[in-house]
């Protein structure tokens, strides 16, 4: 199901472009991180998933069967994975400190999408921040810019 799933996606998403297919794994490692996020509260909700695919959707600027299939593919790779760092280190090689602090916020959107941070999103975030190599500050700064204006 995953290798299906995975060359649907590879082939309406990238084309037989070796150019792309960079891209295309950022995007994958973005959409799994994400994942990882919503996933780790035991009440995943409808919220958190629609709040990932609004920021693949912009982020990428992809249609929305793109999206659907990016998020599926970054559900079911997010699910057989054994780790993350084979996704952070992706990131670390291939974008700026800037990109990278934007995901962080992406994933503190992601965990604010339900108005309720739990102990593990907050635990999860936290290391997947020093995967990132993100420093405290740009950390705590993507925090708040993601929280929203109503949660104390």
């Amino acid at each position: 199901m995953l290798n299906r799933l995975n060359e649907f996606f590879s082939g309406l998403i990238a084309p037989d472009n070796d150019a792309q297919k960079p891209q295309h794994t950022l995007q994958l490692a973005t959409a799994v991180l994400m994942v990882e996020v919503m996933r780790a509260d035991a009440e995943s909700s409808e919220v958190e998933h629609a709040a990932v695919l609004r920021i693949l959707k912009e982020r990428f600027q992809l249609s929305d069967s793109e999206v659907q299939h990016l998020s599926a593919l970054g559900q079911q790779t997010a699910q057989h994975a054994t780790d993350l760092h084979q996704f952070t280190s992706l990131l670390n090689r291939e974008l700026s400190r800037e990109e990278k602090i934007r995901i962080v916020e992406y994933m503190w959107q992601v965990a604010y999408a339900d108005n309720h941070l739990s102990a593990h999103e907050n635990h999860l975030m936290r290391r997947m921040t020093d995967l990132l190599h993100i420093s405290q500050a740009d950390y705590i700064a993507a925090k708040m810019r993601a929280k929203p204006a109503d949660m104390e």
